[in-house]
């Protein structure tokens, strides 16, 4: 195990450090849709605490980032192949998913259903994470998509049966994807501090 984290190449480990970013970014985004559901009835605990999840995701982020310094700028053929191979994956990926969210957006304003906008957002962003799992090699990858999307169409069922406000049915989702992208940043979190506490 040792021998694995000291040959990792440098843009792997500031893929970490980014991806933390990115989840601070995004938690912070969900939160603010949870939040616009909860009213400050909460009295801003949930934003107080994803927010310092957030802070946490940045600074360890930029921490693990500047560390990328200490690792190899290149390792074999065979790792920079590969290294190519999963990052044109993921490009294909995340180009789905980008295109997805506007179309499916789109698609609901016009046949009169903004209602379920985010909903199917999450919904997307639930199920990119499957393919993500195998590119990446990560079963934290199912378990934050299979969570996601338990999230997202359970709110698409609450909207639908019409039981519930639309502020609680925007709750619920809000701090359910916020707790996905919450579990996915301490997951990089922990996984880019023991390749750097190692290095």
């Amino acid at each position: 195990m040792t021998a694995k984290v000291q040959i990792l190449p440098r843009v792997a480990i500031r893929s970490i450090g980014g991806g933390l970013l990115m989840m601070a970014l995004f938690t912070m985004m969900w939160t603010e849709i949870a939040q616009g559901g909860l009213q400050k009835h909460d009295h801003h605990i949930v934003l107080i605490m994803f927010s310092t999840f957030s802070l946490l995701f940045v600074v360890y982020g930029i921490a693990i980032f500047l560390a990328a310094n200490r690792f190899p700028k290149f390792t074999s053929e065979s790792d920079v192949a590969e290294g190519k191979n999963m990052t044109k994956r993921f490009g294909i990926i995340f180009g789905i998913e980008g295109t997805a969210i506007p179309v499916v957006s789109v698609i609901l304003v016009l046949i009169g259903l903004p209602q379920y906008t985010l909903s199917a957002i999450a919904l997307i962003i639930g199920l990119h994470f499957y393919p993500m799992a195998k590119v990446f090699d990560r079963k934290v990858d199912y378990y934050v998509a299979t969570w996601t999307c338990l999230v997202a169409i359970g709110s698409i069922f609450m909207t639908a049966g019409k039981n519930y406000s639309q502020t609680f049915t925007l709750t619920i989702l809000g701090i359910g994807v916020a707790l996905a992208t919450s579990t996915y940043g301490f997951y990089m979190l922990f996984t880019g501090y023991n390749y750097i506490k190692k290095q």
